[in-house]
């Protein structure tokens, strides 16, 4: 039978496991419905080892793949060119400019219009409402 040093010990560890991974993931979310204003913190699950790309609904990209594929595997000698070896490739060719395009091309209309509002109230040293900054913008009388 264990002592409880032992025991003490061992919960420590795993306390402290845990810490180490909830600091290298992120924070970890709160369950429930989101409020209006809350934003959230994307949290990376390091543990995750497979990934899917669904392309079933987008034609043209899946087209643009099973070419490159087609093309890549012209050749007399070597193993066959999977899809993962041109994703690892291609990811390995990302830069910052590349990662903030994806960014930007994630943002919804309206964020698109709350992030042009933050700019502008940064720009001009103003604190206009959204309400007011579209008046504005629009040239609402």
């Amino acid at each position: 039978m264990r002592g409880r040093r032992e025991k003490e010990e061992e919960r420590d560890n795993k306390k402290k496991e845990e810490e180490m991974e909830n600091v290298s993931v992120g924070l970890r979310r709160k369950k429930g419905r989101k409020r209006k204003n809350e934003k959230r913190e994307y949290v990376l699950n390091v543990k995750k080892t497979k990934f899917f790309v669904n392309l079933s609904k987008d034609k043209k990209s899946l087209e643009m793949i099973f070419d490159l594929l087609l093309q890549a595997n012209k050749k007399e000698l070597g193993r066959e060119v999977l899809f993962q070896d041109m994703a690892l490739y291609a990811l390995g060719k990302l830069n910052n400019k590349d990662i903030e395009k994806i960014q930007d091309d994630s943002l919804s209309e309206m964020e698109r219009v709350q992030q042009t509002l933050k700019e502008h109230n940064s720009k001009n040293g103003t604190s206009l409402e959204l309400g007011e900054f579209l008046v504005k913008k629009l040239n609402i009388n």
